[in-house]
């Protein structure tokens, strides 16, 4: 069975970096997913930056989607896994549905694609550090989809936290085990 850390804080907090550097650190056969689309200037300058970061030796499996599937294939070669990210993969999710109205729908969707990234961690024997965006701590966004997309990304990552071994939150490139510290209830 796979274990499974995750990695949450706010943009630029470090979290990816302080991600690169635990695989790297418990890690031999290294797998990166990456779950991003290169559909402007922005995010190739930023796939570009998380490229040049990583050693040539991972193995890297481009998942936009069906990101299960990169963790299952991942897993029968590699003793660590890191996905990054969730809120980027639960973009992609909400951004490739039609209708965008229909909340129930939207948030059976987005639970059917988190509950399978937690089924094929279970199924492997590598460890799996995800990497997520905290984006509960802000001002309530102004319009629909985007406070609809701050609330199933809270939502799935309290999913991954509970089934999670470590949790830790970066803030200002400083990572702390939120989870050792966590009053459970």
């Amino acid at each position: 069975m796979g274990k499974l850390i995750l990695v949450t804080g706010g943009a630029r907090s470090g979290k990816s970096s302080f991600a690169e550097k635990y695989v790297a650190k418990y890690g031999k056969n290294i797998a990166y997913i990456a779950t991003s689309q290169v559909l402007d200037e922005e995010m190739a300058y930023r796939v570009k930056l998380h490229r040049e970061r990583r050693p040539e030796n991972w193995q890297t499996f481009e998942a936009p989607k069906d990101a299960h599937a990169a963790i299952s294939e991942a897993g029968k070669t590699c003793d660590m896994i890191l996905f990054d990210c969730l809120t980027v993969y639960i973009s992609n999710i909400l951004c490739g549905m039609d209708n965008l109205e229909d909340e129930e729908l939207l948030f059976q969707t987005v639970k059917q694609q988190y509950e399978l990234l937690l089924l094929a961690v279970g199924e492997t024997e590598a460890t799996v550090v995800i990497v997520t965006n905290e984006v509960g701590a802000g001002i309530v966004p102004m319009n629909k989809l985007a406070r609809h997309f701050r609330d199933l990304a809270g939502l799935a990552n309290q999913a991954m936290a509970k089934e999670a071994a470590e949790v830790y939150l970066v803030v200002s490139g400083m990572a702390v085990n939120v989870k050792k510290l966590a009053e459970n209830l």
